[in-house]
C-alpha cells in the first residue's frame, strides 16, 4: 500500500513526545512517510520536499511542530494537499504559542490544527484517516479498526 500520509516533524526530539501515535501507527498498519525537517534551520530542505511530495502520492500531510511552529503554514503555503498541523508542548505556554502559531497564519493558507501534544497527534491520524477513506477504501477500514479501540477504552 502507497504511503499516503506524510509526517514531518520539526525535530528529533519530537518523536519521543509522540510516541503513542507512533505506535497506533504500527499496530493499525497504516502506512506512512517521516520526515524531520525544521522550517528555521533548513528551510531549502522543507521547500524541496514540499516542491517533490505530491508526486510521490501523498494525499495528506501531518506537520509536528512547537514553539513558533512555522513548520505546517511553510509547507501548506506549497502544497495543493491538506495540512494537518499538531501544535507541540515545548514553551514556556506548554504549547498555546504553538497552537496560535498554527491556528493563525495569514488567511488564503488552506491549513487545519488539531489539539496540542500526544492527544492532538493521535486526532490528526485519525483524521488523516478520514480523508483518505473518501476516495480509497481500505483506509475507511482502518479508520473503523481505529476507532472501535478508541471506543473500549
Amino acid at each position: 500500500m502507497e504511503e499516503r500520509i506524510a509526517i514531518v516533524l520539526g525535530s528529533k526530539s519530537d518523536l519521543e513526545c509522540l510516541k503513542d501515535g507512533f505506535r497506533l501507527l504500527k499496530d493499525f498498519d497504516i502506512p506512512y512517510s517521516l520526515e524531520i525537517i525544521s522550517a528555521h534551520r533548513v528551510p531549502d530542505k522543507l521547500r524541496r520536499f514540499c516542491k517533490k511530495i505530491e508526486a510521490k502520492g501523498v494525499k495528506v500531510i501531518i506537520a509536528c511542530a512547537g514553539l513558533s511552529a512555522a513548520l505546517p503554514g511553510f509547507i501548506a503555503s506549497y502544497v495543493n494537499i491538506p495540512v494537518i498541523g499538531v501544535p507541540l508542548d515545548s514553551g514556556n505556554l506548554k504549547g498555546i504559542e504553538s497552537l496560535l502559531s498554527i491556528t493563525e497564519v495569514p488567511k488564503g493558507i488552506g491549513l487545519v490544527s488539531t489539539g496540542i501534544g500526544q492527544k492532538g497527534f493521535i486526532n490528526a491520524i485519525i483524521f488523516s484517516l478520514k480523508i483518505l477513506s473518501l476516495p480509497f477504501g481500505d483506509y475507511a477500514v482502518m479508520l473503523k479498526a481505529l476507532e472501535a479501540e478508541f471506543k473500549k477504552r
